[in-house]
């Protein structure tokens, strides 16, 4: 009994010792029983080493690599989809300009993607018909919304409404993660059919068309 008591008791000294050491300053390292990989072997960007022959940590991909995801099938054609096309980015390709035009062929079926899409997710801010009067403006959750028949909006390029709907703006949040690139080029075909649709004149229409109205 008495050695139990004996051990027990310096154990217990001990154990008091070392966790009276813990707030120590100490310019020597910690004791560490498990360092949770805390402190291992890695390259630091743009620093020399001596793994790679040229003796730079920051490396290239190999000429050719490609993303491991697959091509897109877009309007036709493949793209990648961090390939610098205007179709992924719309922008022209090696610039900060947006293109001008939609990359992809404007076609009843294209609208009508557009449509469903807009509905689904554009119309809850910005109405049905584009004026900015979604529900979420009608209950207070958006105080402001912008008309997409305001002039600004109206003069931008495709590109740069395509960039808008990926990425966000202001209060609008990215919808890229959400809608595949084609859907996102069918809504900005379909916001400027609505915008036409409220700023297009008589004018505008086929001859045979107008013959029909008059």
């Amino acid at each position: 009994m008495r050695v139990f008591l004996l051990v027990f008791g310096v154990g217990v000294v001990l154990v008091m010792l070392i966790a009276g050491k813990r707030g120590d300053l100490s310019r020597r390292s910690p004791i560490e029983i498990f360092p949770d990989m805390d402190r291992q072997l890695k390259l630091r960007p743009q620093t020399p080493n001596s793994f790679f022959p040229n003796g730079l940590s920051s490396q290239l991909p190999p000429p050719g690599t490609v993303a491991q995801t697959g091509p897109m099938r877009v309007a036709g054609r493949e793209v990648y989809p961090h390939q610098d096309d205007p179709v992924n980015t719309g922008r022209l390709p090696g610039t900060t300009n947006f293109v001008e035009l939609n990359p992809l062929p404007v076609t009843a079926q294209l609208l009508a993607r557009g449509r469903e899409r807009y509905t689904i997710y554009c119309a809850p801010c910005h109405g049905a018909t584009g004026d900015g009067n979604g529900i979420t403006k009608k209950i207070g959750a958006m105080a402001v919304v912008a008309s997409l028949h305001d002039k600004r909006i109206v003069e931008l390029p495709d590109g740069d409404i395509f960039n808008t709907i990926t990425h966000g703006k202001n209060l609008m949040g990215a919808y890229g993660p959400q809608i595949p690139i084609e859907d996102r080029w069918a809504i900005v075909a379909y916001v400027r059919a609505l915008q036409l649709s409220r700023l297009g004149s008589v004018e505008d229409l086929p001859a045979d068309l107008r013959a029909k109205l008059k």
